[in-house]
């Protein structure tokens, strides 16, 4: 388009643009934006909570609410923020190693971790403790808010827990028996330590992965082992043989006097019981002297015939009758046995 300065002398012409393509690009444009703004407004207004998490909801940075799993709505364009944190999941922290790979047949390392494990015990004695805690998000917005950095303070907690435990006990005790008491120890006392720092956190379990003396004096402690095993043995053998012959010898010292009472109470029975005929005869014999000493002359002869054999009671007024007597082999009748008789 062209534009005449007539009126106004006979300067050059000036030609204007023309702006009806203009105006189309401008409408198409604005339709451009249009829809970008309809799907910031989509992708900032929605979002998924996964099942084994919560969603934390911010406005302005400010905490509002939490979220269940599912589908939800927030403030768009940056109104309103989210921080998904998984409630639901077992997280862990692992002291003293790492794990490399995952798996069948998982790989570990320990290199660069030395001062996690190094542990001083309660009796002055080197020892690399290595351990594993597994916990829990219990609460959201503690666990997000009220501590700075509370993974790194949880892992110090963890650590000065476990320091405080070993050195309260003997290497013995922290590489042997009392590894489940440890466990138990560390476990509880980094609970109460949570919850007064309210990290959100709920300790599910402390486990000692390995607990060994430090390389350096390896075998000499392998060696002191071995002493105390053997020790252990030997004890062990000389209480089994103590427990066999003690009980045994026992019940043959009571089994002696048990045996010595009952015959003292059969001696002292049967004296009492012999007594008391006697005293029973003795009574007997005084009613009737003459009948007693027949009746016991008779029983003992009875008693005594029996054992001597034969015998041959003969008249001493009678002669001349031995020889006609068939004495089956025996010798002469002698005057003394004849008297006897």
């Amino acid at each position: 388009m062209a534009f005449d300065n007539k009126g106004f002398g006979n300067g050059p012409q000036i030609e204007l643009p023309d702006l009806s393509n203009l105006r189309k690009n401008l409408g198409g444009a604005r339709w451009v934006v249009v829809a970008i703004l309809v799907l910031a407004l989509l992708a900032t207004s929605f979002y998924t909570v996964q099942p084994e998490e919560v969603a934390v909801v911010l406005r302005f940075g400010k905490y509002v609410r939490e979220e269940n799993p599912g589908l939800h709505f927030k403030l768009p364009f940056g109104i309103e923020r989210n921080i998904q944190v998984p409630v639901q999941r077992q997280l862990k922290e692992e002291f003293g190693f790492r794990t490399v790979s995952s798996g069948v047949r998982s790989d570990f390392t320990s290199r660069g971790h030395e001062t996690e494990s190094s542990m001083l015990t309660g009796d002055l004695n080197a020892a690399v403790v290595e351990w594993v805690v597994q916990y829990r998000v219990a609460d959201a917005e503690k666990f997000l808010f009220r501590v700075r950095n509370v993974e790194e303070t949880f892992r110090d907690m963890s650590e000065a827990m476990m320091r405080e435990v070993v050195g309260d006990r003997t290497v013995n005790e922290v590489i042997t028996v009392g590894r489940q008491e440890i466990e138990d120890l560390v476990k509880t006392g980094l609970q109460d330590l949570c919850d007064e720092y309210q990290t959100g956190i709920r300790v599910d379990q402390v486990v000692l992965q390995s607990v060994t003396p430090p390389d350096p004096v390896k075998p000499s402690f392998n060696e002191v082992n071995q002493a105390e095993q053997e020790r252990e043995q030997l004890i062990n053998e000389a209480q089994s043989q103590y427990n066999q012959i003690i009980p045994r010898a026992e019940g043959e010292a009571r089994r002696t006097v048990q045996e010595a009472e009952g015959y003292a109470l059969n001696r002292v029975n049967r004296s009492e019981g012999d007594a008391a005929l006697f005293v029973s005869l003795f009574q007997e014999y005084r009613k009737a002297p003459d009948v007693t000493r027949n009746r016991m002359y008779l029983e003992t002869m009875s008693e005594i015939l029996p054992l001597v054999g034969r015998k041959l009671i003969i008249d001493d007024d009678v002669e001349g009758l031995v020889p006609l007597l068939n004495m089956d082999g025996a010798g002469p009748l002698t005057a003394a046995g004849r008297d006897s008789q």
